[in-house]
């Protein structure tokens, strides 16, 4: 048994030591785990704990996940100071990344965004440009890629309680993209010159079969030819 004791103490000694010399700083969590790292460089590393105190009347809450060099990266959630799941965000070198979710308190879906965070390794972005006053792309433009992280993709808005889609948006690196189908449709129904087809019934073909050719034929409405 003393044995054991000696074998298991020393164990956690070792591991104590090691830590310690890896890193500047840390804390251990209630399940024995390394938390809240910073490297011999001061950098924030591996998994993370932040708590946000409640501050002029903006709930308070906690975030975690992990840090790799310094950066946020991966997926992180958060959470109310009671523990109800808030969101879930997905980082790329420390900016946001891909889709986030948020939910209310009782769990219902809120707002579902999508962000395209920096990538080192790509300096430079091609962006489109849009004409004045049309959604059409007249021209692309390549520019110095900013660190930080731009709305791109879907955005969605759900009803609390039924789940029902009420909003949805497109980003295009922060640019707002109308929706192509809706403005066709906006068009065709204020424009005057595009006459709405009408769709003829038997009634009305047999009528102009009947007819053809006779000059002042009148259709008196009347179901009988």
């Amino acid at each position: 048994m003393k044995k054991i004791l000696v074998i298991t103490l020393t164990f956690l000694l070792l591991n104590f030591f090691s830590v310690s010399a890896q890193y500047k700083s840390y804390k251990i969590s209630v399940k024995g785990d390394t938390i809240n790292a910073m490297n011999a460089a001061g950098k924030k590393v591996g998994k993370w704990i932040n708590r946000i105190e409640e501050l002029r009347g903006e709930p308070g809450y906690e975030e975690e996940g992990e840090y790799k060099d310094g950066a946020k990266a991966g997926s992180w959630r958060m959470y109310s100071l009671e523990g109800d799941l808030l969101g879930i965000e997905n980082y790329k070198n420390g900016g946001k990344d891909g889709t986030q979710q948020y939910f209310t308190y009782l769990g219902d879906l809120l707002r579902e965004e999508n962000w395209r965070g920096y990538d080192p390794e790509h300096p430079y972005d091609t962006i489109p440009v849009y004409g004045t006053g049309s959604n059409e792309i007249v021209d692309m433009k390549i520019v110095k890629a900013e660190q930080y992280s731009v709305r791109h993709g879907i955005w969605k808005y759900f009803e609390p309680g039924t789940g029902r889609l009420i909003k949805e948006e497109e980003y295009d690196r922060n640019v707002v993209v109308k929706p192509k189908a809706k403005e066709k449709e906006e068009v065709a129904n204020t424009d005057p010159s595009k006459k709405k087809e009408i769709q003829k019934t038997p009634e009305m073909l047999e009528w102009e079969k009947k007819n053809r050719g006779k000059k002042n034929a009148i259709r008196d409405g009347k179901t009988g030819l």
